[in-house]
């Protein structure tokens, strides 16, 4: 009866790793007695992984990434230019520590959407807050977001991302709003967060796409700068393997 209350008491408080751990640790056998201080380490270290298992769980729904994709997953025995070295690296997260921004570039179906979610989501797992749109679908939400009232309310939101991935970016050419709300989301997180953005063109080409070239310069300046470059090359991998499977994405 005291251990139900005592079950009871700590769910109420909110406890809940530790209640969980607590009834299987009074459901198992015992090898060996344990001291109070070795049942409470116990029970203090369920506790944090189940409280850093929801915080991560919130951040991923949080991001919204395009793919469930991993880093331990990614696949380099396809011939697209892709250094294991370099992406072992850029999966330390030190990158987002930094501020600095990661910018994909390479034909279609090579892999960039891919690699840049499992980046996001390797940044998520190591604490950083992460939000994903196409470049399309952001451009979209803010100008719903200028007509609402609630611009400011999603610019500050953007701000306070650690990690923005921009997706698909250069596929139309921008407006003339597009391009000075890009600039004002980049400039809001200039040194203060990292963006990544997956491109089929390169950052010389993006002036003519943005089209305004005081504003181009400006906001390649804030994305070129401090950023690691992947270009990616080769076959598209997602056209190669629905040829075999029908079903596979590119990785």
């Amino acid at each position: 009866m005291l251990v139900e209350q005592t079950l009871e008491k700590l769910n109420e408080m909110k406890l809940h790793g530790m209640a969980k751990a607590l009834k299987q640790w009074l459901a198992q056998p015992k090898d060996k007695e344990l001291t109070p201080e070795d049942v409470l380490g116990l029970l203090v270290d369920a506790e944090q992984m189940h409280r850093d298992t929801r915080k991560l769980q919130q951040r991923l729904k949080n991001a919204k990434l395009r793919q469930q994709a991993c880093v331990e997953d990614i696949d380099y025995a396809h011939a697209r230019g892709l250094s294991k070295a370099v992406v072992m690296d850029l999966a330390s997260s030190r990158w987002a520590q930094r501020q600095q921004n990661i910018l994909l570039t390479g034909p279609t179906g090579v892999g960039k959407s891919y690699l840049a979610c499992a980046l996001g989501h390797k940044a998520c797992r190591d604490g950083y807050s992460v939000v994903y749109r196409r470049a399309s679908r952001l451009f979209d939400e803010l100008a719903q977001a200028r007509a609402d009232g609630t611009y400011p309310h999603l610019l500050r939101r953007l701000a306070k991302a650690q990690v923005l991935i921009l997706d698909d970016f250069g596929l139309e050419p921008l407006t003339a709003p597009q391009r000075k709300e890009l600039l004002e989301v980049l400039d809001d997180r200039y040194q203060l967060g990292s963006t990544i953005v997956a491109s089929q063109l390169e950052p010389k080409d993006w002036h003519a796409i943005i089209g305004d070239a005081t504003l181009a310069d400006a906001i390649c300046d804030r994305l070129v700068h401090n950023a690691h470059r992947l270009k990616l090359g080769g076959e598209s991998i997602r056209k190669a393997e629905s040829l075999t499977s029908g079903k596979k994405a590119a990785k």
